[in-house]
């Protein structure tokens, strides 16, 4: 619930996970867990070693979130969404406990995702974080491999105003003599990292340090750290089966695998038509750069936010002479066309506000001609609507 309604549906602490998880027969005991955080990257990261461990034969629990489409994205073994029927008796059975307990809907899917992966018996289960890391509900596990892909400002009303304050939240997941890998060295950061890593006697290695030949069926410059990320996290787990040609398989085939979606994500042809759900200033800088090496004729951006961003900040990293297209997505957090004109009225440039996200998607698309670029990003919710709308109108997706 925290997507769709923001603050008033977060609640950080373990307590009622921990909870939980007694009342479940501690599910996650039973589990090969590799725990990822990180401001951007961790669920492109999580997906890349999803779809390298199918491809040596493990059979792979994966556990991301949000989703776009369907609620059951967020729990999948060898890219098969948990089935329907898993979800409804689950919550059947355990609905008097959850009430009672006021357990949280993240709360809820990340028992769900525990259970079904124990009843399913897979080889390796890999979490992604939810929100930060320390208290986030996923925390309760005891990994064998965590990894923390990047930090950025993000969340700051939850996990503090400086970069160094959130590495300390993120590094929260660092266990008791569990390898780390860290997915960038930075200055600020490293030194929290190191400092949690040694007190808690955890090996620590930074995967930028290792130059990778690999390359990956996910798009866009920055899937290049996420790739070293990987393949140092994999070099580390040190697991049969996993060769470099195995590897090289694996992260080609990550949206095939997988079933990934959202991720520098082709959507058309003349135009090009790409959605991403970068949506803060470090994922969105990852697109504005990427974009310098593509060839359009004009540049067209569908977005949407979220209340909280900085929306002046976020645009001035995209080129002025594009065509904008401003909307708000269905969601109490969605930030008002109101609240976007006023702040980008000291901003330049061909900005369009819509009324909805598929009336400045069909907008967008009216626009363009068959040698432009149409790229969707901003928010999550954004996608998912662009998503939801091509698939209601039989465009495969």
């Amino acid at each position: 619930m925290y997507q769709r309604i923001g603050e008033a549906a977060y609640r950080p602490g373990l307590e009622a996970m921990e909870a939980l998880d007694v009342y479940l027969h501690y599910p996650h005991k039973n589990l090969k867990c590799i725990h990822i955080a990180g401001t951007n990257g961790k669920g492109s990261t999580a997906h890349m070693m999803a779809s390298v461990l199918q491809e040596a034969g493990y059979k792979t629990g994966l556990y991301t979130s949000p989703h776009l489409l369907d609620f059951r994205e967020r729990i999948k073994i060898d890219g098969s969404m948990i089935p329907e029927v898993e979800v409804v008796d689950f919550i059947k059975k355990h609905k008097r406990y959850f009430e009672e307990k006021r357990i949280s809907f993240f709360e809820m899917t990340v028992g769900m995702a525990f259970a079904y992966f124990k009843t399913q018996q897979v080889d390796f289960a890999i979490i992604e974080v939810g929100l930060g890391g320390r208290l986030d509900a996923t925390n309760i596990i005891n990994p064998i491999l965590s990894v923390i892909t990047n930090i950025g400002l993000d969340h700051t009303q939850f996990l503090g105003t400086t970069r160094a304050a959130i590495a300390a939240e993120k590094g929260g997941i660092i266990k008791e003599g569990t390898p780390v890998i860290l997915g960038e060295k930075d200055d600020e950061t490293d030194t929290v990292f190191t400092a949690i890593a040694a007190q808690k006697r955890a090996p620590i290695v930074f995967a930028n340090s290792s130059s990778s030949h690999f390359t990956s069926d996910l798009k866009g410059s920055y899937q290049k750290a996420n790739i070293r990320t990987v393949v140092t996290a994999l070099k580390q787990l040190n697991l049969k089966g996993i060769t470099d040609q195995i590897i090289q398989q694996g992260l080609s085939k990550v949206a095939l695998n997988t079933n990934l979606m959202g991720r520098w994500q082709y959507l058309s042809q003349a135009p090009n038509i790409i959605a991403d759900v970068g949506h803060n200033k470090e994922g969105l800088l990852y697109i504005s750069e990427h974009l310098k090496v593509l060839t359009y004729r004009k540049l067209h951006l569908v977005m949407g936010f979220v209340k909280g961003r900085q929306v002046d900040e976020l645009i001035s990293l995209f080129p002025t002479k594009a065509q904008y297209y401003f909307c708000t997505p269905k969601l109490d957090r969605g930030l008002p066309i109101e609240d976007l004109k006023e702040a980008l009225s000291e901003a330049n440039g061909d900005f369009n506000y819509l009324e909805s996200v598929s009336s400045a998607f069909e907008t967008a698309k009216a626009a363009a001609t068959s040698s432009d670029l149409i790229v969707v990003c901003g928010s999550t919710f954004v996608v998912a609507e662009v998503l939801s709308h091509l698939k209601k109108h039989s465009y495969p997706v």
